[in-house]
């Protein structure tokens, strides 16, 4: 039921998330976001972009020359991603569940989705499991020390002060946030230990972990206080599947298929 509300969310919020973060809008994405995954990704020749939404990063990475395949859950963003086309293929599927052959792409992405997904720990498996032997694994999280509960920008008038208060962050919580008017997603709360344990257990050994500073133009659009450069609001970790447990991996759950709807 949670994942069904989660989907029913971006179902219905999918056009305001396609206006207000693709097709150039959002300057975190253009700034930050693309050139990253595509430092990266930018030489990897089969990449699973999993809950790709509307497929702008799907389409950056085709752009460099990648061949893409993009998942989601969300029918609308799917419909929109195959209108706007730019090379990659995609399809409806959910994390936790993937269409797709054993060991079918050197590299897989997910990209400020698994705080979305409530079987993230299956969707790893299911990432190791449609990864080569020695694939690379891209995560990109919206940074945990963001969402902990309670979390967030205190201006303190009478010490003059403005500081970042982290909450309750080792605890797991579960919040239908509004992120814009009339606008509202679910978000889950984890500590970066739960999905490096996760990732671990799935035999996906960690190289990378980058924890940049925010892009110029969201600095500019809030403002620009110095306090704002020094808490990053992403967080990508790049890991790598270890050769020796990629034959003990199977699918949970789930029909693989080499075929994806065109």
């Amino acid at each position: 039921m949670d994942g069904e509300h989660n989907e029913a969310l971006w179902e219905r919020h999918a056009g305001w998330w396609q206006r207000e973060f693709s097709a150039g809008a959002d300057p975190e994405y253009e700034e930050q976001i693309l050139p990253l995954v595509a430092h990266h990704l930018g030489d990897a020749h089969h990449v699973l972009d999993i809950g790709c939404g509307e497929g702008q990063v799907a389409r950056h990475l085709a752009g460099l020359g990648v061949r893409v395949v993009g998942l989601d859950p969300t029918a609308s963003q799917i419909t929109v991603a195959r209108d706007r086309a730019g090379g990659p293929r995609y399809a409806r599927a959910r994390a936790d569940s993937l269409p797709c052959r054993n060991a079918s792409f050197d590299a897989v992405l997910v990209c400020l989705a698994l705080e979305h997904v409530d079987a993230f720990e299956a969707a790893i498996r299911e990432v190791a499991r449609v990864l080569e032997p020695e694939g690379r694994f891209v995560l990109v999280l919206c940074h945990p020390l963001l969402q902990a509960p309670g979390s967030g920008w205190v201006d303190d008038q009478i010490a003059g002060e403005r500081y970042w208060r982290i909450g309750e962050y080792l605890r797991v919580d579960t919040v239908v946030d509004e992120v814009a008017p009339g606008v509202a997603l679910r978000f889950i709360h984890r500590p970066l230990s739960r999905y490096v344990n996760a990732m671990s257990e799935a035999g996906l050994l960690i190289e990378e972990m980058h924890e940049p500073s925010p892009s110029p133009g969201f600095l500019a659009d809030t403002g620009g206080h110095a306090e704002d450069a020094m808490i990053p609001r992403i967080l990508l970790v790049r890991a790598r599947l270890a050769r020796a447990r990629r034959s003990g991996l199977t699918a949970e759950g789930s029909s693989p298929s080499p075929h994806l709807r065109d």
